[in-house]
């Protein structure tokens, strides 16, 4: 009866043809199921143990090696810029920072640029400033400007990005310069584990993916496209020369900025080198109904992912133009084809064009699960996509719900992520 009187309200989003009582009695019914199965899942828990990293060898990549922090970065320690956009991020913004500030990397300066927020953002950032967190604010322009913002403020010889929902572990920044010590490589693009949290990072599940490997740019970008693989933005260190020589963050690209911006950051550089042991906390996927990584159902969002789509073909072909390439550039189209079709005709004529030119064949229509694919044969696309971003919203809502709740009766005894130079003892990794 709970999910029943939750859910009634949440019909609303759904077309008013769509509200025959067959419909919405099977959508309860399958909703009520999977939210029970969801609580079931959530409120159980589980023990949680140290487990080093342990990447099997991929083929095309060479298998990471541990880096050694004990000896200094010669005679001097480079200024290292951790830059953070910021909007309407009150929540967590705090958070972010305490995580920055605990860095054991000793010279470091931290820059957020707020772009326009609403709430009390600024005001929280203020509360930092006396720790030598600097302050910019702007009007609301989009994370990509408050990013060049950022960056043209900064004075660091490497660069961190930091989005204002994120955390990095205490020594991340200090184990990635380490391997940049050791590579004498300012061209190399250095990356760490990341995991996806809510609001318990201390029970985040480090999950090596095929991108945890020391990789050419353009064997990194066949496993990204082909694979349907990414890095979240904060596992990157990168020198302040290979931020120049990338260029800026692209303004147009409300969408999936930052897959375009680290695809020209790759071109630009001499490689990949996985970093074991670096470590970031990624908030998501129950904020990403809110996010800039959320299309829904705007159209400019929409527009901008299928630009920075076009975007990374470009680039991978400018590499090499291989029938493996265009192989993977083809699964990358089919796998995203879902966030345009039907909704955006001319998005769907241009990417099956892309398809036919890179090798002949066509891109066929999405598949949905089950739970969809019903309303889809009924109902038509539209609606089964609007029921499939319902079912999402009201999932990850009800998640991120329980998980706060677990945070708060798990007390500060179980959160010390943020003293100095504390170990994470008991982030899983598998």
């Amino acid at each position: 009866m709970t999910c029943l009187l939750f859910l009634l309200p949440l019909l609303t989003w759904l077309p008013s043809h769509a509200t025959d009582s067959l419909v919405i009695s099977s959508f309860i019914m399958a909703a009520c199921l999977g939210i029970a199965a969801l609580v079931r899942e959530t409120l159980l828990l589980r023990p949680v143990a140290n487990v080093l990293i342990e990447v099997a060898p991929l083929t095309g990549a060479s298998v990471p090696t541990p880096v050694d922090t004990s000896r200094p970065f010669g005679d001097a320690k480079p200024l290292v810029s951790i830059l953070i956009p910021a909007h309407n991020a009150s929540a967590w913004i705090a958070d972010t920072l305490r995580s920055a500030l605990a860095q054991s990397w000793p010279r470091k300066e931290i820059i957020v640029v707020d772009d326009g927020s609403r709430d009390r953002t600024v005001a929280i950032v203020r509360r930092f400033e006396s720790q030598g967190v600097r302050l910019i604010v702007q009007k609301n322009q989009g994370a990509s400007a408050a990013r060049n913002r950022a960056f043209a403020a900064s004075r660091g010889e490497f660069i961190q990005w930091l989005d204002a929902d994120d955390l990095l572990a205490p020594d991340k920044i200090a184990i990635q310069m380490a391997a940049m010590r050791e590579s004498g490589n300012k061209r190399l693009l250095l990356s760490s584990g990341w995991a996806m949290f809510l609001y318990r990072y201390y029970r985040a599940e480090f999950i090596p993916s095929g991108l945890w490997q020391d990789l050419s740019p353009v064997e990194w970008l066949l496993r990204k496209m082909g694979e349907n693989l990414y890095m979240q933005t904060a596992t990157w260190l990168m020198s302040r020369e290979l931020a120049e020589a990338a260029g800026p963050w692209d303004t147009r690209l409300t969408a999936d900025d930052d897959g375009e911006y680290f695809c020209r950051v790759l071109l630009a550089s001499d490689g990949v080198r996985f970093v074991p042991g670096s470590k970031v906390f990624y908030r998501g996927p129950g904020l990403a109904f809110q996010s800039l990584s959320h299309l829904g159902t705007s159209v400019s969002k929409r527009r901008a992912f299928w630009l920075s789509m076009q975007l990374h073909v470009k680039y991978i072909r400018s590499l090499e133009d291989s029938s493996r390439v265009r192989a993977a550039c083809r699964r990358y189209l089919q796998t995203s084809f879902l966030s345009f079709y039907p909704d955006q005709p001319d998005i769907v004529s241009q990417a099956k064009k892309l398809a036919r030119n890179l090798d002949g064949g066509d891109l066929q229509p999405p598949a949905l699960s089950w739970k969809y694919a019903w309303v889809k044969n009924i109902f038509g696309w539209r609606l089964a996509k609007r029921a499939q971003l319902l079912l999402l919203s009201v999932k990850w809502g009800i998640k991120r719900y329980l998980d706060k709740l677990q945070y708060i009766f798990d007390g500060a005894h179980s959160r010390r992520l943020f003293a100095a130079n504390a170990p994470i003892s008991n982030a899983k990794i598998q």
